[in-house]
């Protein structure tokens, strides 16, 4: 872990061990990406997959797919909106920055919490566990933007503590455990719009972060690639057109 990017960099000094892994980072440690229709990475880590969504299916890992309906808890409406769109799955270990911020500029509409197993989500489990992040906890956030529909999906994880978004701190399991959650945001006043590069959430430990955007709306950096190291604020792709 680089504590040297840190606003706190005495480990002495957090209260706790989830508060050293969500530690805050310098101001300026991150550059956001500042091009025209620029979409940036919302996370540090490790590019898992990323391409076109086929259909209703996402490439998790080399010989697996999972179903873009059961990734968003079987809410039909917004899965339609994505259907053959394009996604990317950036994937945080234990060492890396565990803020999650927005790819691009969002108005939230609604959120949807999917209770779930907690499996690791590294590389080697998603190449063997199937429908791995269609059976985690998942905090679903679907927003309106510039490219249309945007959804940031918050993958739980293996020894991960909590599901943090800034609008509403940590989202709660349900007390039926087997119950899908969903709260709308769409008739909020004041709205919650949040900006490109801004913090939205944030994990107790590592995890996984999964961006999507409807069909057409968006070109993927083609210098991204499974694997390729990347850190919050660099170039994620670029919007076709406003939408």
């Amino acid at each position: 872990m680089d504590m040297s990017e840190a606003l706190i960099q005495d480990i002495n000094q957090f209260e706790n061990f989830n508060g050293f892994f969500t530690r805050a980072l310098k101001e300026n440690a991150r550059e956001i990406a500042n091009i025209p229709g620029v979409i940036v990475c919302p996370a540090d880590g490790a590019v898992s997959q990323l391409g076109n969504i086929e259909d209703d299916k996402i490439l998790q890992a080399k010989g697996h797919s999972y179903s873009l309906i059961e990734l968003l808890g079987g809410d039909l409406d917004i899965a339609e909106k994505f259907r053959s769109g394009s996604f990317a799955t950036i994937y945080l270990a234990p060492k890396d920055y565990h803020r999650v911020h927005m790819p691009l500029a969002g108005t939230l509409e609604k959120v949807i919490y999917v209770p779930g197993k907690l499996f690791s989500v590294n590389q080697l489990t998603a190449e063997y566990v199937s429908n791995l992040f269609a059976h985690n906890e998942r905090a679903v956030c679907y927003f309106s933007s510039d490219a249309g529909p945007m959804a940031l999906i918050l993958v739980g994880a293996m020894i991960v503590a909590g599901i943090e978004t800034v609008w509403s701190g940590q989202i709660c399991p349900s007390r039926e455990p087997d119950k899908v959650q969903s709260t709308n945001f769409e008739n909020r006043s004041p709205a919650i719009e949040l900006a490109t590069g801004s913090e939205m959430g944030r994990f107790k430990l590592g995890s996984t972060a999964i961006v999507l955007f409807g069909p057409g709306a968006v070109t993927l950096d083609q210098n991204l690639s499974v694997s390729s190291r990347v850190k919050m604020g660099q170039k994620l792709g670029q919007l076709n057109a406003t939408l």
